[in-house]
């Protein structure tokens, strides 16, 4: 992993790191997008995950939609 993570790309605005996670099933490191904030962005795998959690707290089975 790199020290001086994310990197920033001010041309588009976005920084690009390395972090450990979980995409596609399988534990690595990946490479993920970081906002201007310095905050990684989600997985499209990891915002399922948080609307599914959200559902169930709401009582709606997410298999149901």
């Amino acid at each position: 992993m790199l020290e001086d993570e994310p990197i920033w790309l001010s041309e588009i605005g976005w920084g690009v790191g390395c972090d450990l996670g979980t995409c596609l099933g399988r534990e690595r490191d990946w490479l993920y997008w970081y906002n201007q904030n310095g905050q990684r962005l989600s997985t499209p795998e990891e915002k399922a995950e948080k609307l599914a959690h959200k559902l169930r707290e709401l009582g709606v089975g997410p298999d149901a939609i």
